[in-house]
């Protein structure tokens, strides 16, 4: 009887840990959040305010996420016609600076200040466009002179309650992708992003009134609905190629609407009923961008609940899986929606995690994206902690692109080791290709550092010519292991580091 009532307690007792066991952490994964300006919906919380506040306010952002240690920020700059920096081919934005295109000398320089800090904590920053909505609403009063529903009428088109670029005229597409090109010339980001709006989402009883662009611009035979498409595939290629004209280490990334086709009018399509598509109401079809390897990564937008009938989460995800082998796959996930949605799966504080599990479940799904910023920092704390414990303990780089021009596995990185009272420093000799310096715990020879893990810190080479690593980070080690990050994310081989025989 003693022996029967042992044996059941180390069974319960192995049981019992098996619950809480850690879940093993990817050492690669995408992990983004993205922060929507648009009515200032994240961030800033007031176009008027002080930009000492502004930044303060973007801080908590990435600090909440640097704790939850997430690598990607996507945030959005452009909303409607408008910009969140310096340009030539758009005012400033009033949800950044309360007038639309006036801005003060103090929030001249905030995108380049934000990319910074966004890099200093060790993050990407996405920079996420939405190309064809010209207005949020019809108060064009609101609009600068200088906004292109004022300098181009004849690009607009209304519906509904907004006004939208004609994507159909090719001065059109030329002003999107002058946009992009401005944007990655000037300013230091590692992504263009765009979300799903293209073709504006159906209105029922109302018509999008491109006939003229159609009968003007159409190929012969051309359907309206294929000429559509061939629009938004004309721009995202277009977006491509000159992103890596500029520099080949920028991505593109595009986060589509979940559902491409359902089943029922395409044998190929999702198991699901939703009620519009990607592919046959906003004209937009990523299988074709993928397959022409104009994407780096696809963030499908599947906010749905793991088993909500007409659009499971399970099956979006399993579907994506299946038709996404040539990019990075990424899921975008709905937090906005816990605790806020009639579907009550929601109510069950498991629903993200239990979608994040399913994710890591998939080899060909690389990581996830939140929508949005604000979902998860201020309510829900029981969920941040549970994936914070569960999921996210550990740091994680972002995957390397499929397009990352090839490169051998193992670089070295030239440069010179100095050590001070406080810190070590390091000066690269090719200071192009540096992005981050990496630092892991190691023993005293090569083998020790396998696999690499604990990272201890992610430090950014602002400058592209020295780093200074100070002792209170390293800690009382005798030896750390350095890699190094390049532009495209890849890493080098490590290199052992005797913290008290530098020279």
């Amino acid at each position: 009887m003693s022996r029967t009532l042992s044996l059941l307690l180390i069974l319960t007792t192995i049981n019992s840990c098996s619950v809480f066991k850690p879940i093993p952490q990817p050492r690669t994964e995408f992990r983004g959040f993205w922060v929507a300006t648009v009515v200032n919906i994240d961030w800033p919380k007031n176009g008027n305010d002080s930009v000492e506040k502004q930044k303060t306010d973007f801080l908590e952002i990435l600090d909440f996420y640097q704790n939850l240690n997430f690598n990607t920020a996507i945030v959005q700059i452009r909303t409607a016609g408008d910009a969140f920096y310096k340009s030539e081919n758009a005012p400033w934005s009033r949800f950044l600076t309360g007038t639309e295109g006036e801005v003060s000398t103090s929030k001249s320089t905030l995108l380049k200040w934000m990319i910074d800090q966004t890099h200093n904590r060790g993050m990407e920053f996405h920079a996420w466009l939405n190309p064809y909505r010209a207005t949020f609403d019809l108060k064009t009063e609101v609009l600068s002179e200088i906004h292109d529903y004022n300098l181009h009428p004849d690009w607009m088109l209304k519906y509904g309650k907004k006004y939208y670029y004609d994507p159909g005229l090719p001065e059109v597409q030329q002003k999107m992708i002058a946009v992009i090109d401005e944007v990655v010339s000037n300013y230091d980001v590692d992504a263009i992003h765009f979300d799903d709006y293209f073709y504006p989402y159906r209105i029922q009883g109302e018509v999008f009134q491109d006939s003229i662009s159609y009968y003007n611009c159409a190929l012969p035979n051309q359907n309206l609905e294929d000429w559509r498409r061939s629009n938004i595939d004309s721009l995202i290629k277009k977006s491509h190629d000159i992103i890596k004209a500029r520099k080949p280490w920028v991505q593109f990334g595009v986060s589509p609407f979940g559902v491409w086709k359902n089943k029922s009018s395409d044998p190929k399509g999702s198991d699901t009923k939703a009620g519009q598509t990607t592919y046959e109401d906003l004209y937009a079809d990523p299988l074709l961008w993928i397959e022409k390897g104009w994407l780096d990564y696809l963030i499908p937008q599947v906010y749905w609940s793991m088993e909500l009938p007409v659009a499971s989460h399970r099956k979006i995800v399993d579907w994506w899986s299946s038709q996404s082998q040539n990019t990075n796959l990424y899921i975008g996930n709905g937090p906005y929606k816990i605790r806020n949605n009639s579907d009550t799966a929601w109510d069950n504080k498991k629903e993200l995690p239990n979608q994040i599990s399913y994710s890591r479940e998939k080899n060909v799904v690389q990581g996830n994206a939140f929508f949005s910023a604000k979902s998860l920092m201020n309510d829900n704390v029981d969920v941040v902690k549970y994936l914070k414990r569960k999921y996210y303990k550990e740091p994680s780089l972002p995957p390397v692109s499929k397009l990352a021009v090839p490169k051998a596995k193992s670089f070295t990185v030239q440069q010179s080791i100095r050590k001070s009272n406080d810190a070590i420093t390091l000066k690269f000799n090719d200071r192009e290709s540096i992005r981050y310096v990496m630092v892991y715990p190691s023993g005293k020879n090569e083998k020790a550092t396998y696999p690499l893990k604990k990272l201890i810190t992610k430090v950014s080479v602002e400058n592209g010519q020295e780093v200074s690593l100070p002792f209170k980070i390293l800690g009382k080690r005798k030896y750390v292991a350095l890699t190094f990050i390049d532009f495209y994310g890849r890493e080098s081989e490590p290199i052992i580091v005797h913290l008290n025989e530098t020279n």
